[in-house]
């Protein structure tokens, strides 16, 4: 398999988080999003959409990283990123949708440099923005883990899809929020805290990919 992805890139994060619990062999190829990469035709034959991360297995090739977790997750059946139980997989899923369906989107790479331009918000306004649909999304997002099922990962003992969506986000928003004013979401900051204990989620980390670049 090859994915191609970016160290920052959330998405990218997700799936990255995904081959390593599986303990799955992987290629790396890099897009630098700030550079434009993902505008050049040979990577939009393959991913139109200009977006990381894409996932090349042989003949098949993937993009969407929630599609390809749920690929993963079939074609290599442990560990499994959801529930046995109906309830289990709805809430499980009910997080990480919350995450990458609702949080993500309009606060990623292309939305914020539109807001910028051709908008022309300045930076303070820029930055406000995000950090306004974090604190929504994370006050939503601390409801649902304090329900009694969360622990230590979002749904019991075993990290799952909710917890590939939920470390990539907080690694996100740590850009724009100090330590004291996340504490303000103490179970999801547990939770957090629990995945990063984990080996899959400290492979996966951004810092730790050969394309790191330590520049804003």
């Amino acid at each position: 398999m090859k994915l191609w992805g970016y160290f920052r890139s959330s998405a990218a994060f997700r799936v990255r988080i995904a081959l390593a619990l599986k303990g799955l062999p992987v290629e790396h190829a890099f897009v630098h999003l700030r550079r434009n990469e993902q505008r050049a035709p040979d990577y939009l034959a393959k991913n139109p959409l200009g977006l990381v991360p894409t996932l090349e297995d042989g003949p098949v090739v993937l993009t969407q990283s929630l599609a390809i977790c749920d690929y993963l997750d079939e074609m290599h059946l442990a560990p499994p990123f959801l529930p046995a139980d109906p309830v289990g997989r709805a809430r499980v899923r009910s997080i990480a949708y919350t995450i990458a369906c609702d949080i993500h989107p309009i606060n990623n790479l292309r939305v914020l440099r539109y807001l910028l331009k051709p908008l022309g918000l300045d930076k303070a306004a820029h930055d406000a923005w995000y950090r306004h649909w974090i604190a929504v999304g994370f006050e939503a997002l601390e409801k649902l883990l304090s329900d009694g099922k969360a622990g230590p990962y979002c749904h019991g003992a075993v990290p799952g899809l909710a917890d590939i969506c939920l470390v990539p986000q907080v690694f996100n928003a740590k850009r724009f929020y100090s330590d004291a004013e996340l504490a303000a979401y103490p179970t999801l900051m547990a939770v957090f805290a629990a995945c990063m204990a984990h080996p899959a989620f400290q492979t996966a980390a951004p810092e730790n990919q050969p394309d790191f670049d330590p520049a804003p």
